[in-house]
């Protein structure tokens, strides 16, 4: 009922408010996270020293603040993204290079679209079906909340986009990969994984790291391409995709490869402008399995098998 609540006399009459207003709710609210309501802030400061040990106090104090204020618009944003006019969300997203998706359209490939939480990933998520040929789906986590996540999925979806998760994709992509309409799968790939026995394990941001595996494995099962967007801010407001590809023939490569390609992609990319990365996610919290070397040749094993039975 508080969630019914909310929803439909707060958070959907403040996304119907001009942008430059919710900016100026957004001024108020990095004022208070960087004062009263500091969120997360043990876990932001944390993350941020791992990765950065050489910088001083000072600098990561200012790479802190300038997370909270890219944070705050970015709740703005989202909330605006609610309720945000197909012509309006296509003046602010603009493509560098589009050829590289319609390349592979023409060719017929569905696409794994591969990146992370950088930059404002709920517009794309709105804007995909809109800027490219392929169909756009969308896999994520759902929310625990029902009615939210019901909520937020069909407003995600007004524009064309299919949202699934993790039970229900092997059924939506049976449905939409190798038709004759090519498919773009949109997969955030930076977050913590469920299992850190069922990861790829790495070094990212000077930390040994445990990597979603499921981008490589999908590739592989699948036969799509492979392709890592940047999100770049432009302006306030307005943003632009850079795409790379970085595999096309998956059943090609080797164990590792494809996770290797996109989590250092990501790894530039967040270098490059750390502030615009949510460091208040608890990235690296699984704990290192005890036995890597037996690890490593068993997710080995399982890749050579995989390839056999998709090569037939």
């Amino acid at each position: 009922m508080v969630g019914k609540f909310a929803y439909y006399l707060i958070i959907i009459p403040f996304s119907h408010l001009p942008l430059f207003v919710l900016y100026r709710l957004a001024d108020l609210m990095y004022l208070l996270l960087i004062t009263v309501l500091p969120y997360r802030r043990k876990v932001i400061r944390q993350n941020i020293a791992w990765s950065f040990p050489s910088k001083s106090k000072k600098e990561r104090k200012l790479l802190e603040r300038k997370f909270y204020r890219y944070f705050s618009n970015l709740m703005m944003e989202s909330v605006k993204g609610l309720s945000i006019s197909k012509k309006s969300l296509l003046k602010r997203i603009k493509i560098e290079n589009p050829e590289v998706m319609q390349d592979l359209y023409s060719k017929g490939k569905d696409v794994l679209l591969v990146g992370g939480h950088y930059n404002n990933w709920e517009w794309l998520i709105l804007a995909q079906d809109l800027i490219f040929d392929h169909k756009a789906i969308g896999v994520g986590k759902p929310l625990s909340n029902k009615f939210f996540n019901e909520k937020f999925n069909a407003r995600r979806e007004r524009f064309g986009m299919t949202v699934t998760n993790n039970k229900e994709l092997k059924d939506c992509f049976n449905k939409y990969l190798n038709k004759k309409k090519p498919a773009a799968v949109l997969l955030l790939a930076d977050q913590s994984p469920g299992d850190s026995l069922k990861s790829y394990w790495m070094d990212f941001l000077n930390k040994l790291t445990p990597v979603i595996y499921g981008p490589e494995y999908l590739a592989v099962k699948y036969d799509t391409a492979v392709v890592f967007m940047e999100m770049k801010r432009t302006g306030k407001g307005n943003y632009s995709l850079k795409l790379e590809k970085l595999v096309e023939a998956p059943r090609e490569t080797s164990w590792g490869e494809i996770t290797e390609a996109h989590t250092r992609a990501m790894e530039k990319v967040i270098l490059d402008k750390p502030e615009f990365w949510i460091w208040s996610h608890k990235r690296w919290k699984r704990t290192l399995p005890p036995d890597m070397e037996s690890l490593v040749k068993s997710q080995q094993n399982k890749f050579q098998k995989l390839i056999a039975n998709v090569k037939g």
